[in-house]
């Protein structure tokens, strides 16, 4: 294989068009992937593909595998490394895509429009360190994990491929090398904003707020203080997120402001996983020895993020320092009744309640209290209250016969019945959910084994999450209980 990009392939259903190229240049660096020795291709998302407009057919075999190991760019593609900062666990830090290439923005017949990025492509200027590429597991993981969340109805950055490159990745042992290929509504994150911050690019800072406003929240255009209206839409966004996390279990593991998107996606699948037994402390990444990033934590996370990107917009919100710092303290005050209405609002689906009442709240918060007490499964719990029945040994216990009759009395002060009660509580709490140890178990199989059934009866069960199907019977299993297991970055 030659070690040279050729741009000669034919359209394939590409139809880049790079607007984030219009943007000062401090933002980016041309660069092209580094090219690998033996470009096979593990994955292919068909069903992605096909809704992206691309020719699924011609992207299986030889040609497709060198698109998304790098080797070859697809027609239209002008690569490039995006340059952002961020605070990682709440320390500020200059960063950039040190292992990812952006090729561009496909835009979709029906008018879509999507970042088409390659990660762990090789190095980059913002690489530092790092050898710029990525392992077979995390990249599967990813692709396991953002499917899945597509899959639950919660806004996330999508994988449309994962292709091994013939070399090995040095990290604590030799592993297989690969990258996936990710599709995102942009890759534009608080942290970018926070890098023009930094350097004092005021008028940089202004376009790329601007072009954010234009590509993301075209509707704020013309208002009087489109970046103020800016900070509130992120915030709405991120705040509706974040429920949505917590009402399936997901703990992101680093919500740095660098995975922060302001499209308000899901972004960057490292240490992430799903809770089994209930418990807002739960972490599960390596390297949150404090807990920051706890299941519990996340709302309050996204707030202190969401103050970064306020402190970034100042210049922006008005001429006036002071009348800046309270145009934007008045938005952020708004954040703890916009997530106590989001969140509630989803419980009360989780409990088939279609109606609102002053104690719905605590009636969850009640719940969930007992259920920590009680070690309780967070999905099998929430999902089983659906049916009719359910022999969970934490539906006997005298904790949750207590709670009982206050849910049952409140389902009776509501005009729908228990029947449609269930069914808005069967659409709304997962019967599947990716867990951890099937995940690892299809990881294993993978990568040691070169085994990958394993890995598509996952993705075919979590396809279809809400759906309790016989064959899937096995995927609602929890695991072991105190198993002490982590995840880890992948890098």
């Amino acid at each position: 294989m030659s070690s040279k990009h050729q741009d000669s392939l034919p359209s394939q259903g590409w139809n880049f068009d790079n607007t984030f190229l219009t943007l000062p240049d401090s933002l980016y660096v041309r660069q092209k992937p580094v090219p690998v020795k033996k470009p096979a291709l593990v994955i292919l998302n068909r069903t992605l593909a096909q809704s992206l407009g691309l020719d699924a057919d011609s992207l299986v075999g030889t040609q497709g595998a060198e698109i998304f190991a790098g080797n070859r760019l697809p027609k239209g593609a002008d690569p490039i490394a995006q340059a952002y900062a961020g605070h990682q666990f709440g320390h500020f830090t200059m960063l950039g895509d040190g292992r990812a290439i952006l090729l561009g923005e496909h835009v979709t017949p029906d008018g879509g429009r999507f970042d088409i990025q390659l990660k762990g492509s090789g190095r980059t200027p913002f690489s530092r360190r790092g050898d710029g590429r990525a392992a077979l597991g995390p990249m599967l993981r990813e692709y396991i994990i953002s499917e899945a969340m597509h899959a639950l109805g919660i806004p996330t950055t999508r994988s449309l491929a994962v292709a091994t490159t013939g070399e090995p990745v040095h990290r604590e042992t030799t592993l297989s090398g690969a990258v996936l290929t990710r599709v995102a509504g942009s890759h534009i994150r608080v942290g970018t904003l926070e890098y023009l911050a930094a350097k004092g690019d005021t008028e940089d800072l202004r376009a790329l707020a601007l072009y954010t406003v234009r590509r993301h929240y075209p509707e704020l255009t013309e208002a009087a203080n489109p970046f103020l209206e800016l900070l509130g839409a992120v915030m709405e966004r991120q705040v509706r997120l974040v429920t949505q996390w917590l009402h399936v279990g997901f703990i992101h593991g680093v919500m740095n402001t660098d995975n922060v998107s302001l499209c308000g996606e899901s972004i960057d699948y490292g240490p992430c996983a799903f809770m089994d037994a209930y418990n807002p402390a739960t972490v599960f990444s390596s390297i949150d020895r404090d807990g920051r990033y706890a299941y519990g934590n996340q709302p309050s996370i996204a707030q202190w993020n969401l103050t970064r990107l306020a402190e970034t917009l100042l210049p922006l919100l008005h001429e006036n320092g002071e009348k800046a710092m309270e145009l934007a303290q008045d938005t952020l005050e708004k954040f703890p009744e916009l997530f106590r209405r989001h969140w509630t609002t989803g419980m009360r689906a989780k409990l088939g309640l279609f109606t609102e009442e002053g104690g719905d709240a605590a009636l969850s918060q009640d719940l969930l209290k007992v259920m920590q007490e009680n070690g309780a499964d967070f999905t099998l719990t929430l999902r089983g209250l659906a049916e009719e029945k359910s022999d969970l040994p934490f539906f006997r216990e005298a904790d949750f016969m207590n709670w009982r009759p206050r849910w049952e009395a409140r389902l009776s002060r509501q005009a729908q019945s228990f029947e449609e009660s269930r069914t808005l509580m069967r659409a709304h709490n997962p019967a599947i959910i990716p867990r951890n140890h099937q995940v690892e178990e299809a990881l294993r199989a993978a990568t040691l084994n070169n085994d990958l059934r394993p890995l598509h009866s996952l993705l075919a069960a979590l396809s279809s999450p809400f759906e309790d199907r016989p064959e899937h019977a096995s995927y609602r299993e929890p695991g072991p209980l105190d198993s002490g297991y982590q995840t880890f970055c992948g890098t």
